[in-house]
């Protein structure tokens, strides 16, 4: 007998919609056996209650022996031997239909019996299981529903304890019930072919005894085949008595160790223990659908990867549909106001996000895990798993120092004991460049310093000085977000405008300005991240100009933080992943170097591009004032020295003049007195010159 087609018992506590198209198609293999084993009994029925109409009924046998072809069994129909012995069977009960007498007796006991049993008890025992089995589903569901609209606000022990015993108790039903019901189904296509073939074979076995084994239709050959179809019978039983009891076999196993699975609360860890190495995953979740502006509904349905893709499928349906690509993708928890355990998955563009929910905290970890994997695109290498956990293996010792660090410098440390640091700051996957062999940890980072994973509010002091001051000169209004006025539009008369979308993943203090800090950096903050399962970050927009960058609230859009491009000493991408970059900021009034950390969505090295050209374009517009200053600082002194330089002609002019007449006034006082009326002239014009001069000569000093 060629094999035949099983239901996996195995996968009956996952439900999956394969598993439930795969149960569709053996129900409806079971109708058309139905159907068909009751136009079969019937024509049996019409042999053995009417004597006169054997021949008839006995054609009627042979004719539906040979529609067995025809019929469209969705498992059996390629079953060449079971075709090839109905069409020998009809061909004998077509010889036989003539001259054969039925006796009841024989009749009742050889042919009638199996295929009644057959009819009136398999057949009904799958029905009724069926009924249950749906039955049980529907609970399920009702218990699964319930226990999903727990509020998380008001945590009621009693309501959540009959929530998780309802889920248990209905969970471990349709479990069991499925199980039993895929047993009999399976066993139903072993008895399909025995409750087919031996009211055939007690058909045949009553009129060979009926007539002494010596009528003229049957020969020597056809007790051989017979006898091998009877040998083929038997073995088609016991093939069936042993697949039963395996399949009894793996429903108290499967009933043993599948019973703490049953309650949707996270396991012990010690029997179940979380895996982040997966890069596939597959299991019913709900998902969060927008029906107005405000309002949302969820929806269960059961989700899996396929490769760089999360799909979705809801029961009855034959194929999944795609519902985001994973490929950069972003996912982190998220708090519901209504649910827990919400995990949120947004596209690589930042376009689109959806929200879902998984029954337990464990198996929100593990989607997060698994998403995250897949993300970085681990799922194409060879052995994906193994490149997960090592990794993820790499993460877990980021946060410690290597030994080699350790002993080097726990002799320069003092004796008193160091706390450890409160995180530590990693770039999953990535690997420290040769500088980092020489410099230790310390060097780059310092010490006893903390990470900060939040962006806080810019509301300081010296904020507040200068609203306190435009508050007394009663000027403008202050700026609850800690910004003048001046801060705000430093920006409008800038050459460069460029706006990027960024999430802040961390920010901690460092120790030198070299080229690895931001790379040392970029891992210990993911690496912290995951440890402590930090996927939460605050998104903004960064604005790039001449004079500083801003963080600016995508919502509100207010600023959250500024930067002075003066004081950014470098700026840096990842050398693997494009979507990371930093840069360490020093400011004049803090010599703290504060090295920050932001992902973007594959801007990073875009982002220093630009930064760099700010800062060439701020260099070259202060050397160009510098120049200007310089030039207007040169005309001034010109124009000095020129306004010194007439004054000094002039005074020399001046001193020319008291010169010359004081010349031309001794020579009128040597002239002869015979010319007395002109000397008394000349002496009065020179007195009144000399009174002149003399008046005009500490003007003259005066003014000099």
């Amino acid at each position: 007998m060629p094999g035949i087609e099983k239901l996996p018992i195995e996968e009956t506590l996952e439900d999956s919609p394969q598993t439930r198209s795969l149960l569709g198609v053996f129900e409806e293999d079971t109708a058309a056996i139905s159907n068909y084993c009751s136009q079969l009994y019937q024509a049996m029925q019409r042999i053995y209650d009417a004597q006169n109409e054997l021949s008839a009924a006995t054609h009627l046998t042979s004719r539906l022996l040979k529609e067995y072809d025809k019929q469209r069994f969705p498992l059996g129909g390629d079953d060449e031997v079971m075709s090839s012995t109905l069409q020998q069977f009809a061909k004998v009960i077509d010889e036989l239909s003539s001259c054969h007498a039925v006796l009841s007796t024989q009749l009742a006991d050889a042919m009638m019996f199996p295929i009644s049993q057959f009819k009136e008890r398999d057949l009904k025992e799958i029905l009724t299981l069926k009924e249950v089995f749906q039955i049980s589903s529907d609970d399920h569901d009702v218990a699964i529903n319930r226990y999903s609209r727990l509020s998380k606000r008001r945590d009621n022990d009693k309501a959540r304890a009959e929530a998780v015993e309802d889920v248990y108790t209905a969970r471990k039903k349709q479990h069991q019930t499925m199980m039993h019901y895929f047993c009999s189904l399976n066993t139903l296509q072993y008895k399909k072919k025995t409750a087919l073939l031996e009211p055939l074979l007690g058909y045949m076995q009553a009129q060979i005894s009926f007539f002494k084994l010596g009528s003229e239709n049957l020969t020597q050959q056809w007790e051989d085949f017979l006898g091998t179809i009877g040998a083929s019978v038997q073995n088609v039983r016991r093939e069936m008595e042993e697949e039963v009891g395996q399949m009894q076999q793996t429903i108290q196993d499967m009933e043993r160790s599948c019973d703490p699975l049953y309650a949707p609360c996270d396991p012990d860890p010690a029997h179940s223990p979380l895996c982040r190495n997966l890069t596939r995953k597959q299991g019913y979740l709900y998902i969060r659908n927008k029906t107005g502006l405000v309002s949302s509904s969820w929806e269960r349905q059961y989700f899996f990867t396929q490769g760089g893709n999360l799909m979705q499928q809801g029961r009855g349906e034959v194929a999944g549909g795609l519902v985001m690509d994973l490929d950069n993708c972003s996912v982190m928890a998220v708090d519901s106001d209504d649910r827990r355990f919400c995990f949120q998955v947004t596209a690589f563009d930042g376009k689109r996000a959806v929200t879902l929910q998984a029954e337990s905290r464990k198996d929100c970890e593990e989607w997060i895990s698994t998403i995250n994997n897949i993300s970085r695109r681990i799922y194409l290498s060879e052995n994906a798993e193994e490149l997960a956990a090592r990794v993820n293996q790499t993460a877990l010792e980021a946060v410690t120092p290597s030994p080699s660090f350790q002993q080097r410098h726990e002799s320069m440390r003092p004796s008193k004991g160091r706390s450890a640091r409160a995180s530590s700051i990693s770039s999953v996957g990535s690997e420290p460049s040769p500088a980092l062999s020489v410099l230790s940890l310390d060097a780059l980072v310092a010490p006893e310093t903390p990470i900060q994973f939040d962006i806080i509010s810019p509301v300081t002091e010296e904020s507040e000085g200068p609203q306190k001051t435009s508050a007394q000169t009663g000027g403008r209004r202050s700026n609850p977000f800690g910004e003048s006025a001046d801060a705000a539009e430093d920006g409008e008369d800038s050459i460069l405008h460029q706006l990027f979308i960024v999430r802040f993943l961390g920010s901690m203090e460092v120790k030198t300005d070299s080229v690895d800090v931001i790379s040392e950096t970029m891992r210990q903050i993911l690496a912290a991240r995951a440890i402590h399962n930090i996927f939460r970050m605050t998104e903004s927009h960064l604005l790039v100009t001449c004079d500083c960058l801003k963080l600016i609230d995508p919502q509100t859009q207010v600023t959250r933080l500024r930067f002075p491009l003066s004081s950014v000493l470098q700026c840096q991408p990842h050398q693997d992943n494009k979507r990371l970059f930093g840069f360490v900021l020093q400011t004049s009034r803090d010599p703290r170097s504060i090295c920050y950390i932001f992902e973007s969505n594959n801007d990073g090295e875009k982002i220093s591009d630009s930064i760099g050209l700010a800062k060439q374009i701020a260099f070259h517009s202060e050397m160009d004032r510098q120049a200007v200053e310089k030039r207007k600082e040169e005309d001034k002194a010109k124009e000095k020295q020129q306004e010194e330089l007439s004054k000094q002609r002039q005074i020399e002019k001046d001193l020319e003049e008291q010169s010359r007449l004081i010349a031309a006034s001794s020579r009128s006082a040597t002239t002869p007195s015979s010319a007395d009326g002109h000397f008394l002239v000349l002496n009065s014009g020179q007195s009144e010159n000399g009174e002149g001069a003399e008046g005009e000569e500490p003007k003259q000093e005066s003014d000099a």
